[in-house]
């Protein structure tokens, strides 16, 4: 067993670090790990020249992107393309990749075809609820109830206009008339239990 398993050990059977004190690390490991890490003079030279090309590259290139970005404004300044324009332009760029997409268009398409859908629902239901109208208006009890609205407004129009001026107001009319049209109403023949 090596000396560090050994030591490893000792100090995981001893429970805690009081009780056994800490011992350097050995040399010989040291040395093992420093022998992985080298790196021969040449090659840390080769490294450090190689470093500090790429720092000048960087910095260049920092410059060159520098004046192009200043040169890239003054002539967007000169043409008068503001920021505004350029929010409008991607915008308008924006939505037109976005309507010429296949998810849009098929978006699209399924709306369309859903609206139609809708629309001839409610063209049927609409024709619906007029045939039914039209049904309950050429109803028997319809004709009837119409028939005594008609006299009612008759009934009212004769009294304003053939009735002496303090025949009475136009409540006692309208109480009248309701009267009229109840004595010529049949009765139903309900029961009296209404259990629901």
């Amino acid at each position: 067993m090596e000396p560090r398993q050994q030591e490893d050990r000792e100090i995981f059977h001893a429970g805690s670090l009081d009780k056994e004190p800490l011992k350097e690390v050995d040399e010989d490991m040291v040395s093992e790990v420093d022998l992985n890490n080298t790196v021969t003079e040449e090659e840390r030279e080769e490294m450090e020249n190689e470093l500090t090309k790429l720092e000048e590259e960087i910095t260049t290139l920092k410059q060159v992107l520098a004046s192009k970005e200043k040169r890239h404004l003054e002539l967007k300044q000169k043409l008068g393309i503001t920021p505004l324009c350029e929010l409008r332009q991607n915008f308008s760029k924006s939505w037109y990749d976005m309507q010429t997409s296949t998810a849009y268009k098929k978006t699209s398409e399924t709306l369309s075809t859903a609206g139609q859908r809708t629309s001839a629902a409610f063209s049927n239901l609409g024709n619906a609820i007029s045939r039914k109208f039209g049904d309950i208006r050429n109803s028997p009890s319809f004709k009837s109830f119409e028939e005594k609205v008609e006299s009612t407004v008759s009934n009212i129009k004769q009294s304003k206009v053939g009735g002496t001026g303090g025949a009475g107001s136009f409540e006692e009319v309208l109480s009248s008339a309701a009267q009229a049209s109840s004595q010529d109403t049949p009765t139903n023949n309900m029961t009296e239990n209404n259990e629901c």
